[in-house]
């Protein structure tokens, strides 16, 4: 009986000395399941700064992406392939810093490396950084920490409505920003297709902003859009044929 009181007590003392370390960490999961950056804010509480960013989304509170968003570094923005991605973050190893939540945000901006500063910036590749607006900041850590080390994971993104197309350009030229995108989030390929054509592949301008020379003036159009998963979502006559520049029309959801 004695014996079996020690291995218990062994046990006890073991188990929460485990508990005790996630504490200190600011984790509730083991770090193996997670990766390893960095996170600051940029903006203030009402997060003017962050809209029009480097992936082309405009006014986010109008998108849908509201203030639940970020800034990626090179190393994670991928030259804007990464837009629209979400991820899963919490602060990590800061017993000071760290407050107990986590949070989801979609990747709507770059943050631009500084060669001239090799030392103390960290949006310099390959380091792995994410600039939050300031409200998200603040769910994780502290206002006074400015930067924290943190966990992330990518998450499947959740949207409300169907991916929309805001539609920009010319007749000669026309240029398709896709937004609020479902499941994986970040698109890698989009097709168009005149009511009188056949499939036509669009090539990335930048951000989420896809182009093409074809001339659609007058034809209902339609999309097929694929994720960086593989996934395709094909919307039949979005646009209905008197389409107008500057319109945001909605298709179908991953």
């Amino acid at each position: 009986m004695a014996a079996n009181r020690t291995w218990g007590f062994f046990f006890m003392v073991k188990f929460l000395s485990l508990c005790l370390i996630f504490r200190l960490t600011g984790s509730q999961s083991p770090p193996a399941y997670w990766n390893t950056a960095h996170a600051t804010f940029y903006g203030d509480m009402n997060g003017t700064e962050t809209m029009m960013g480097a992936c082309g989304y405009g006014d986010l509170i109008k998108q849908g992406y509201g203030l639940e968003t970020t800034a990626l570094s090179t190393a994670l923005f991928n030259n804007g392939l990464t837009c629209g991605a979400c991820f899963e973050i919490r602060c990590y190893d800061s017993v000071q810093w760290c407050l107990n939540d986590t949070i989801i945000v979609t990747a709507t901006n770059f943050c631009p490396p500084n060669y001239s500063k090799p030392e103390g910036n960290w949006c310099n590749p390959p380091l792995q950084h994410f600039d939050l607006s300031q409200p998200m900041f603040r769910k994780i850590a502290v206002y006074r920490a400015g930067i924290v080390p943190v966990l992330y994971r990518r998450v499947p993104c959740v949207k409300s409505g169907g991916v929309k197309f805001k539609i920009n350009g010319n007749q000669y030229w026309i240029l398709i920003l896709v937004y609020n995108v479902a499941g994986a989030g970040d698109v890698v390929d989009v097709k168009i297709k005149g009511s009188s054509t056949s499939w036509i592949q669009m090539s990335r301008n930048w951000g989420q902003n896809w182009q093409t020379s074809a001339n659609l003036i007058g034809q209902s159009l339609s999309f097929q859009v694929t994720t960086s998963d593989g996934k395709m979502v094909q919307s039949d006559d979005v646009a209905p044929a008197d389409w107008k520049f500057g319109g945001v029309y909605e298709g179908k959801q991953f």
